[in-house]
C-alpha cells in the first residue's frame, strides 16, 4: 500500500460528510506504519468503540470507508469475509457502512463480517501450515494477500460507486 498523509487519509473517505471527515480519529503512530506490510489500512476509534475505518487502494486511488459495528453478536463464530482466516486469534464482527453519495444520503448501507480490529493484514501474511508434501507455502501466502486486496477493493468500490 502507498503511504498516506493525514490529509490523504481524510480526503479518501467517500461515505462521510466534511464534518465527519474532520472528526475522524487517525490511526495511532501514523508516522511509524509499515505501509509495505499493508494490503489496506484499518483501525478503530478508541473513543467511539463502535466506529471503524478502512482505506484501500481502488484503481490506484485510496478509498476510505467509515464502518459502524453492530451491537448484536452472532451465535456461532463467523469467518471474516476479507481474509477468511480459519485460525483466527481474534473476533469477527458485523460492520455496516453507509454508501457514498446520493444512495448513502437515502440511507442505503452495505454490511460485512470483518476481523474486529482489522487483523486481516497479519492473518494473510502468516505462513500457512503445510497442507501436503510439496505444498508451496510462500505461493499460498502471496495468493492470500492478493485475494485480500481484491475483496477489500471490491467492498470499497461498492461503497464508492453506489450512485
Amino acid at each position: 500500500m502507498q503511504p498516506l498523509s493525514e490529509r490523504d487519509i481524510r480526503a479518501a473517505f467517500v461515505n462521510t460528510s466534511q464534518s465527519e471527515r474532520k472528526a475522524i480519529a487517525l490511526p495511532a503512530e501514523l508516522d511509524q506504519i509499515d505501509w509495505a506490510a499493508l494490503t489496506y489500512l484499518g483501525w478503530r476509534d478508541p473513543k467511539s468503540p463502535t466506529l471503524g475505518f478502512m482505506i484501500a487502494e481502488v484503481d490506484g486511488e485510496p478509498v476510505g470507508v467509515l464502518l459502524r459495528q453492530t451491537e448484536a453478536r452472532t451465535r456461532t463464530r463467523p469467518q471474516c469475509a476479507w481474509c477468511e482466516d480459519v485460525h483466527l486469534p481474534n473476533e469477527v464482527v458485523f460492520f455496516s457502512a453507509r454508501r457514498g453519495g446520493k444512495a448513502g444520503r437515502a440511507g442505503n448501507t452495505v454490511g460485512t463480517l470483518v476481523c474486529e480490529s482489522f487483523e486481516c493484514n497479519r492473518n494473510v501474511r502468516a505462513l500457512p501450515t503445510l497442507a501436503y508434501v510439496g505444498f508451496d507455502r510462500d505461493a499460498e501466502r502471496e495468493r492470500r494477500i492478493g485475494v485480500l486486496a481484491e475483496r477489500v477493493a471490491s467492498f470499497a468500490r461498492r461503497i464508492r460507486d453506489s450512485e
